[in-house]
């Protein structure tokens, strides 16, 4: 049981959820947070990154992770590019800095076995981001899958589309900082729902098809920008991932989440940002979309400092960011090889 105030790092500033963490964490009232992002320094010109960042949402900023550590932080939350989480959360993981880490946990399976083993062996908690758990519709699929109310599932369709991510963070059509393209940014997400609703079953058979179709204009991605996804459980269920940046530039929001879930009494459908108000602004010729739904990112960290406090693994753990992870490699193999891959024959590297 931890008690007193808790110091919390920010490392980095490359995802954008960054700027939810802080404003959750400074809400609080128990927690001192400092953050760090080097990579500022070599970040595309007009990214609001580093200092300006911090400044911006309230943060006490210091130039280097050195200077974070001697901060001694009781936890960190990393924040980088997604080829930097190994990196970045065994340092935390030495300082003794319980980690909680932005999706994907790593670009290979090798990296975020490695994310896990760091964290074990240092005896502090590891936390995989994935806001979409916390959010109150799929809280009560949970609830109404437990009661039994749609009997034993035996399919699922998500969906995760969204813009193509250029301009404020251009990282993420990089393969090489992100590990892919659509496929890894977008499954993700889907596999970590489907992963709280369908265990102890786990992933047998996954196929898996992308292409650079959709934004084929743009010379500056060069990675899948489409993609589908089958994945078959050990109870036979099936389940399909659209993972695609199919959300037009012009759109008034990023794009959406949804998840169809069907068992043998019944279904259920989550549509988390169904929760807005849509239209057309006339004065200036666009569309507007006001979301009212819920923060899920204050959930979210409330759940990873009350374990800290606590003395428990927080959820989503790393053991779930690295079935994520795992679900990933053996998609992009099926999509290389354009044939079904068994779970866990993936190469992990």
């Amino acid at each position: 049981m931890t008690t007193g105030r808790l110091k919390v790092g920010i490392m980095s500033f490359a995802h954008p959820h960054a700027g939810n963490y802080i404003s959750a964490l400074l809400s609080r009232g128990d927690v001192d947070i400092l953050a760090s992002d080097p990579g500022a320094a070599t970040a595309p010109s007009g990214e609001i990154r580093g200092a300006e960042y911090a400044a911006q949402h309230g943060a006490p900023y210091v130039d280097s992770y050195e200077e974070l550590f001697r901060w001694q932080p009781d936890a960190v939350i990393v924040c980088s590019e997604n080829a930097h989480h190994r990196v970045d959360a065994e340092a935390g993981a030495r300082a003794g800095a319980h980690v909680l880490c932005e999706k994907p946990l790593a670009t290979t399976v090798a990296d975020a076995r490695a994310i896990v083993d760091a964290c074990e062996e240092a005896g502090v908690l590891l936390m995989t981001a994935f806001p979409m758990r916390f959010t109150p519709m799929f809280e009560a699929a949970r609830a109404a899958i437990r009661d039994g109310r749609i009997g034993e599932i035996v399919g699922a369709t998500g969906t995760n589309n969204g813009k193509l991510p250029v301009g404020g963070r251009s990282w993420f059509v990089d393969s090489e900082l992100a590990g892919g393209g659509a496929l890894v940014d977008l499954t993700v997400h889907i596999a970590d729902l489907l992963d709280a609703v369908l265990a102890p079953e786990v992933p047998e058979l996954v196929y898996a098809a992308t292409n650079r179709i959709l934004h084929s204009e743009n010379s500056a991605v060069t990675n899948e920008t489409g993609g589908l996804v089958n994945v078959t459980y050990s109870d036979g269920t099936i389940a399909t991932i659209d993972c695609s940046w199919s959300q037009p530039d012009s759109a008034a929001s990023w794009g959406g989440l949804t998840l169809q879930l069907i068992g043998t009494e019944g279904s259920i459908d989550i549509d988390p940002f169904a929760l807005r108000v849509e239209g057309v602004d006339e004065a200036n010729a666009n569309g507007f979309w006001l979301g009212y739904g819920a923060n899920n990112s204050v959930p979210l960290i409330n759940e990873f400092i009350t374990a800290i406090r606590d003395g428990r693994q927080p959820e989503p753990s790393g053991q779930a960011g690295l079935r994520a992870v795992e679900i990933v490699a053996a998609a992009q193999e099926s999509a290389a090889t354009r044939s079904a891959v068994s779970f866990g024959e993936a190469p992990s590297d």
